[in-house]
């Protein structure tokens, strides 16, 4: 199917896509204020997770619920659905092997839904909070 789009207002639409969301940004704040340090979109890690903290070998990735195909909230866009089907199609079956890669490597990995963020800031940031303590003492 053709682009319904000119190349201009394409590349302009992908510009505008980010690589870090407010959701993450907010996630990481509070994390940041309770004390936790950490990388944000580490590239020399697997998958580039969306925290990371190698000291305690922590991984944590915020999957968006359309980019990653949320079973609740995921929606597939109407037009263009083969190139839909496999992208996200894609998208899952690579959250599967970086989830593999790093439980076959020891490290603690961690996947949150962007609606659990969205539902309960607080409470996702609490247990975020105590799987990273878990984990720093299971490291000492």
């Amino acid at each position: 199917m053709a682009d319904t789009m000119t190349k201009e207002q394409r590349r302009k639409n992908m510009q505008a896509i980010r690589s870090q969301s407010k959701l993450e940004n907010k996630v990481s704040r509070l994390l940041w204020n309770k004390g936790y340090r950490f990388r944000k979109n580490d590239r020399t890690l697997f998958g580039k997770p969306d925290i990371s903290i190698k000291k305690y070998k922590v991984v944590i990735f915020i999957d968006s619920c359309f980019w990653h195909a949320c079973e609740i909230h995921g929606n597939q866009p109407k037009s263009n659905q083969d190139y839909w089907t496999k992208k996200l199609a894609r998208n899952k079956e690579r959250d599967r092997e970086v989830t593999a890669y790093y439980k076959e490597k020891g490290w603690f990995i961690k996947r949150i839904w962007e609606h659990q963020v969205k539902e309960d800031l607080e409470k996702t940031t609490e247990e975020l909070a105590q799987f990273i303590q878990k984990a720093k003492e299971h490291s000492s």
